[in-house]
């Protein structure tokens, strides 16, 4: 879900908890709204666990990091499939 739809939920709840004021017999908004809100705010607490978590594990593991130069191929027109990659080990410690 993410960030931008934990914010959406908790956006959505809010306005159903405290600006709608309508009454269907069967349903109660208010608790449509908190309900809403505390999804959203769980799918947040979720989603920056689960980046954080990554970011750390990503940090200690030390990934070694490879230079990457992209040429485009002269003769090829703009837009097709005309890059050629070419990938530098990392240079060796010493």
């Amino acid at each position: 879900m993410g960030i931008g739809g934990g914010i959406f939920l908790i956006a959505i709840g809010a306005i159903l908890a405290f600006a709608v004021h309508a009454e269907p017999g069967w349903l109660d908004l208010t608790v449509v709204g908190w309900v809403l809100m505390l999804a959203g705010t769980a799918a947040l607490v979720i989603t920056i666990w689960y980046w954080n978590d990554r970011r750390n594990r990503a940090l200690a593991v030390g990934m070694d990091v490879v230079e990457e130069t992209r040429l485009a191929h002269p003769a090829a027109p703009l837009g097709a499939e005309s890059e050629i990659e070419i990938r530098h080990p990392p240079a060796p410690p010493g």
